[in-house]
C-alpha cells in the first residue's frame, strides 16, 4: 500500500449515528515523499544516540524511573489531570486531598509501565499484554466502572458529550476483536518489509482510530509506543517516551490523527511522528549528559561529607529513583536514628544539593530540585 494511495477506511450506518471501520493494515507500506526517507534516517540516527546512553550511564536503571514518572505524568496530563512533575514524586499523604485522585491515576500509569516493560522481557508484545496493562492503569481511579483489562462491548466516541455530536466515532464494538488481532499480527510479520519506526507510527494511529477500550486509549495507545520500541530491540531501555512532545503539541497531535481519518493523509501523521521521536530523543540525550554532569557534582559533594559520606551516597541512590524524602524515611533508608537523619538532610540542604519545601519545623520534605528539573526542561 501507497501512502499517497491510501484510503483510511469507511463509515459504517449504524443505529442512529455513523462508525468509522478503517483499514486493516497488515500490509506492505510504501511512500514517493522523499522527506519521509529523510526523517526517518535521522529518527533513526537520533535514537540510536539516545539508546547508547543506557550503557554509559551507571545505574541507569534508576534514571529511568524518572523517565517514566514525567512520561505518566505527560500522559496523564493530556487527558486532563492537573498533577504536577514535583507532586507526582511526593507521597499521597503529602498531598492536598483534592489532589489525590490526579495523583492517584498518575501512579497507577507508573506501574502499568513498569509491570508492562518486566513482562516484555518474557513474553512478546501483545493484545493480552495491553489488556493487562490497561487493568492496573484503570485499577481503582474514576475509569474502575469501565471495564478494565477488556476491549469494549458498547460504542464510544471522541469529543462532544454523545454520539450525537461527536467529533469522532470509533468502530463499532463488533468490530474490535478482529482488527486489534490484525494489528498485533502486524507487530510481528516478518513477511512484510516495514521499518519499525514507520510500523510503530502507523500501529499508534489505528490503535487510537479503533479505540478499543471504553476508558484510557490515548495512556495505553501512547505506551504501546515505548512497549514496541523496546520489543523490537531498537531501544534497551523505556527511555523514550513521546507524551511531552504530544502535550506540548496537543492541537497538532490530534489534528494529524483525525487528517489521516478524514482526508486519508498518512503521509502527515507519518512525519509528524518522525519529527516528535527525533526532538525527543534530542532532549532526552541532554537529559542523561545532564545526569551525568549533576552526579558527578553530587559525587564531590558527598566525598566532602567524611564519614558521612557512604549515607550521602546511599540517599542519592534512593533520590535519583524518588527526588523526595523525609528524615523518617531517610532513617529507614539509613538505618539511622531519625535524628542523625534529619541532621543529615538539613547538612544537604545547607549545601545546596537538596531544597526543603514545606517550611515546616516538623514533617519537612527535603526534594532533590536540581535532578527534577532535568526532567522539567
Amino acid at each position: 500500500m501507497k501512502f499517497e494511495q491510501f484510503k483510511a477506511g469507511a463509515w459504517l450506518q449504524q443505529y442512529q449515528y455513523k462508525s468509522f471501520s478503517p483499514l486493516t493494515v497488515n500490509r506492505e507500506w510504501s511512500w514517493e515523499d522523499p522527506k519521509i526517507n529523510t526523517l526517518l534516517e535521522r529518527a533513526s540516527r537520533a535514537l540510536a544516540e539516545l539508546d547508547a546512553f543506557t550503557l554509559i550511564v551507571p545505574d541507569v536503571e534508576l534514571f529511568i524511573q524518572m523517565h517514566i514518572t514525567k512520561e505518566a505524568n505527560n500522559s496523564s496530563r493530556i487527558e486532563g489531570t492537573q498533577t504536577e512533575m514535583d507532586e507526582a514524586v511526593l507521597d499521597s499523604s503529602q498531598l492536598a486531598p483534592e489532589k489525590r485522585d490526579d495523583w492517584q491515576e498518575v501512579q497507577n500509569y507508573i506501574q502499568a509501565i513498569n509491570e508492562a516493560v518486566e513482562e516484555l522481557q518474557h513474553v512478546p508484545l501483545s493484545n493480552r499484554l495491553l489488556k493487562y496493562t490497561h487493568s492496573i492503569l484503570m485499577q481503582g481511579v474514576r475509569g474502575e466502572h469501565k471495564t478494565p483489562g477488556e476491549f469494549r462491548l458498547s460504542q464510544n466516541w471522541i469529543g462532544g458529550s454523545s454520539l450525537a455530536d461527536a467529533a469522532f466515532i470509533p468502530p463499532h464494538p463488533s468490530e474490535v476483536p478482529d482488527l486489534m488481532g490484525e494489528l498485533e499480527l502486524f507487530w510481528h510479520n516478518e513477511q512484510v518489509d516495514v521499518p519499525e519506526l514507520i510500523r510503530i507510527a502507523i500501529s499508534h494511529y489505528q490503535f487510537e482510530t479503533i479505540h478499543p477500550f471504553l476508558d484510557g486509549n490515548g495512556r495505553i495507545g501512547r505506551l504501546l509506543i515505548a512497549l514496541y520500541l523496546v520489543n523490537k530491540g531498537l531501544l534497551r531501555k523505556p527511555s523514550l517516551y513521546l507524551s511531552d512532545f504530544f502535550e506540548r503539541n496537543r492541537a497538532s497531535y490530534y489534528d494529524a490523527l483525525m487528517r489521516v481519518r478524514l482526508s486519508n493523509d498518512i503521509q502527515h501523521w507519518v512525519k509528524f511522528f518522525l519529527s516528535a521521536v527525533i526532538e525527543t530523543a534530542g532532549k532526552g540525550k541532554k537529559t542523561f549528559e545532564g545526569i551525568l554532569a549533576l552526579r558527578q557534582e553530587m559525587d564531590a559533594l558527598a566525598f566532602g561529607y567524611g564519614k558521612r559520606a557512604e549515607n550521602v551516597q546511599a540517599l542519592l541512590k534512593h533520590l535519583y529513583r524518588r527526588p523526595a524524602v523525609t528524615a523518617t524515611q531517610a532513617s529507614e533508608i539509613l538505618q539511622v536514628s531519625h535524628q542523625t537523619a534529619s541532621a543529615l538532610l538539613r547538612k544537604m540542604a545547607d549545601d545546596q544539593m537538596l531544597v526543603e519545601i514545606t517550611g515546616y519545623q516538623r514533617n519537612r520534605i527535603f526534594f532533590f530540585s536540581r535532578y527534577v528539573q532535568l526532567f522539567s526542561s
